[in-house]
């Protein structure tokens, strides 16, 4: 019979029967002897390469970058804030909690991201040349190779061909996390969005994961970006400020606006915020901000506004992606925006660099 033993003694277990191999093996007969080292086995490859099933463990490599960092953030709320995941000698490995499958983002210095699908119990290993991030290889679990295979054949395609790929993809895909990421990059949060095909693809989507609450999320907010097209009238919403009180469409007045979105872990949304805040302070008064932010740490919320001087009104209720004043503005992302003239819908979902020349217009005429 073979004794369990605690995985950290393997090491020494495994020396202490190698020495006496010679001495021992005469009372082993073969079956023994193999049931031992079958056990052995599994027991070093459970120690080695195992992670719980509260757990989700990242690992990889990377070719030309032994020594840097990068981060992650979820933007389901799957990682509390940003986490940053430090390379040394090419290599790196995070491990966290994990109690539900979760899209996380990673984001590189050269502030390129890519989705890494993570699920309770699961290990992924990546493989990438820090030059060329469009060609990571994602290994270990289904939806990440889904992602990587996708990844890879359109790293080289032009963007109109892309957007017809991933409708394939979803279509081909309907239950797969990986198509609610395709949906919203390229039919939702992007330069020109198709919100009238999102939501027909949302709703094929929904007929094969009913009980997915982002999914559920999406095509709500589908419904209502409809009523947010161009020359759409501004819509009623309301909410907690973030200094007190409350922040309503009234704070938007009569003449030029932008509704957006920011939060303590998306650095690219606080950058939009400080470029907001230059053209509000340069406006004289003609334009007029609300914000919301889409954040559980009401806190960090405060030091980043008090430190970049957002002074003026922004909703905050700890909700994050199911805050109602996101939803019933029709905003889908984290960062986002909406830009008003006279109470009317002029232009949605800019680029930052986007958002500042169409203010410089506007307030130049």
């Amino acid at each position: 019979m073979v004794e369990l033993v605690d995985t950290r003694d393997l090491k020494s277990l495994g020396q202490e029967w190698l020495c006496g191999f010679e001495s021992r093996s005469r009372h082993f007969s073969f079956p023994m002897m193999r049931h031992f080292l079958l056990s052995l086995a599994t027991l070093v490859l459970l120690s080695a390469c195992g992670v719980d099933s509260g757990h989700f463990k990242l690992s990889g490599r990377f070719l030309n970058m032994n020594q840097g960092e990068f981060y992650v953030y979820s933007p389901e709320g799957g990682v509390d804030g940003i986490d940053t995941i430090h390379v040394v000698g090419g290599r790196f490995t995070y491990e966290r909690p994990c109690d539900r499958s979760a899209t996380l983002m990673l984001v590189f210095p050269n502030f390129s991201q890519q989705p890494i699908f993570a699920e309770p119990g699961k290990s992924v290993d990546i493989k990438t040349d820090a030059t060329n991030m469009k060609e990571m290889e994602v290994k270990g679990t289904k939806a990440n190779e889904l992602m990587t295979k996708f990844r890879l054949q359109t790293a080289h395609v032009a963007p109109p061909d892309v957007v017809k790929k991933a409708e394939e993809f979803i279509n081909s895909n309907l239950s797969s996390p990986v198509s609610l990421y395709l949906l919203r990059t390229y039919f939702i949060q992007t330069d020109n969005p198709d919100y009238v095909k999102a939501e027909r693809l949302a709703a094929k989507m929904l007929k094969e994961q009913p009980k997915n609450g982002s999914l559920i999320i999406v095509r709500k907010q589908l419904q209502q970006l409809r009523n947010g097209l161009e020359g759409a009238p501004a819509p009623h919403f309301s909410g907690p400020g973030l200094r007190g009180g409350a922040v309503s469409d009234a704070d938007l007045g009569d003449g030029l606006a932008v509704v957006s979105t920011w939060s303590s872990w998306s650095y690219v949304s606080q950058d939009m915020q400080r470029q907001l805040r230059r053209k509000y302070r340069s406006s004289g008064g003609r334009l007029r901000l609300v914000s919301i932010c889409i954040d559980a740490d009401k806190k960090a919320c405060e030091r980043i506004a008090e430190r970049d001087t957002l002074s003026w009104p922004c909703i905050f209720d700890g909700k994050l992606f199911d805050c109602p004043a996101m939803q019933q503005t029709g905003l889908t992302d984290v960062p986002d925006n909406i830009l008003y003239r006279n109470r009317k819908v002029v232009a949605r979902g800019l680029s930052t660099s986007q958002l500042t020349k169409k203010l410089d217009e506007l307030l130049h005429e």
